[in-house]
């Protein structure tokens, strides 16, 4: 079994629901390497989360932060955590209910996403901020 790793220091991104996966290839090629394996993407932040969803209508991502916008609002007088200010909190809900990993086989050294399928860094705080991922990848 050949098992890679390697952390990915992703660009500042405001806002929003963006697409990471060629970022993701590109910093892993040993996936190649890979008759048959899993990828793990974790991302190191409480404010951030990542999904797989659709990747090619930008109409989608729209849709994603309109809907958890609607999910969870800013400004909620019950919300204790304000720290650093009023999407703090909404932030963390939001990393929590998508979730800090997604697992995906590897298929003939390839990531065996479905034709219409990405993987997305959900940004959920307002300012841009650097955010870190790590990629491990494991198989034969």
């Amino acid at each position: 079994m050949k098992i890679f790793q390697q952390r990915l220091e992703l660009k500042e991104k405001g806002r929003g629901f963006h697409i990471i996966t060629s970022e993701i290839i590109q910093v892993l090629p040993q996936i190649s390497e890979l008759k048959t394996g899993i990828c793990q993407v974790f991302v190191q932040h409480t404010s951030a989360s990542l999904t797989i969803n659709e990747n090619a209508a930008p109409d989608v991502r729209k849709d994603f932060e309109m809907y958890f916008n609607k999910t969870v609002p800013e400004n909620d007088p019950d919300y204790q955590h304000d720290d650093e200010g009023p999407d703090d909190m909404p932030a963390h809900l939001k990393a929590s209910m998508l979730g800090s990993s997604v697992t995906i086989p590897i298929v003939n050294g390839r990531l065996a996403l479905g034709t219409w399928q990405g993987i997305y860094l959900c940004e959920h705080r307002d300012a841009p901020h650097k955010r870190s991922v790590v990629i491990t990848a494991w198989g034969e």
